[in-house]
């Protein structure tokens, strides 16, 4: 059987002697200072009504003879006051942040409107200014020389000059594409900051301008027969 510490049997004592002082007379538990120094409760700033109605609880008694504290009292002879002692405040967790949330009409939508005016207007004062022609049918007793494919095709032939076609072809493109399908997976952030993203950029930065190197160099770069050139001493082999 487990032993009652020492200080719980004195303080257990002590309640007794309240509780039979209390029963023959005297002021209540509640009222009186505490044998160890404690202030007593009438300095708290405790309301009046909270008071009143603690008052009650504090005089009442358990029947003769058990030999228990006074109801609603607790070991010293305070009365527990939980409506005081807890705030309303400190038992709330707010865990949802405020985010600043925009509807997609009109904001969105009015910006994304405004955007494709400015691109049909830039490109027709391009195609006034700039002129494109057609060129004439293709015949195979007449090839180019260089013979290029369009610009956004242009860093695949690139890379025919210096892989073989597979490699070049197939190999190249389908790494770099799976890496970019893979690219989400792999960097979970879900900060919207660029600060916050450096995966997500550098890998997008490095793509681009691999991409874009070999683009210029296979616009302004290659000469007849697709060699290398300096435009600067041969001349510009790159049309529209």
């Amino acid at each position: 059987m487990t032993e009652i510490p020492e200080h719980l049997r004195k303080r257990a004592e002590e309640a007794r002697a309240k509780a039979a002082a209390a029963q023959g007379g005297d002021a209540p538990a509640a009222d009186a200072p505490a044998a160890s120094g404690d202030a007593p409760t009438s300095g708290d700033k405790i309301p009046v009504n909270l008071l009143d109605r603690t008052t009650p609880a504090s005089g009442q008694t358990a029947p003769a003879g058990d030999g228990a504290p006074a109801m609603g009292s607790g070991p010293d002879g305070h009365t527990q006051r939980l409506l005081t002692v807890v705030k309303s405040g400190s038992i709330q967790d707010v865990k949802m942040t405020p985010q600043d949330k925009v509807h997609v009409w009109p904001h969105l939508l009015v910006i994304e409107f405004l955007a494709a005016l400015a691109i049909t207007l830039f490109t027709t004062l391009f195609s006034i200014f700039v002129n494109a022609p057609l060129l004439e049918l293709a015949d195979f007793n007449k090839t180019p020389n260089p013979s290029k494919a369009p610009w956004y095709f242009l860093g695949l032939q690139e890379l025919l000059t210096m892989f073989h076609p597979m490699v070049a072809g197939v190999t190249i493109p389908g790494m770099g594409l799976i890496l970019l399908v893979m690219a989400p997976y792999m960097d979970k952030n879900p900060s919207k900051k660029p600060e916050d993203r450096k995966f997500a950029i550098s890998l997008m930065t490095v793509h681009f301008m691999f991409w874009a190197v070999l683009v210029m160099i296979g616009s302004f770069f290659r000469g007849p027969g697709f060699n290398f050139v300096f435009p600067w001493n041969a001349g510009l082999f790159f049309e529209l």
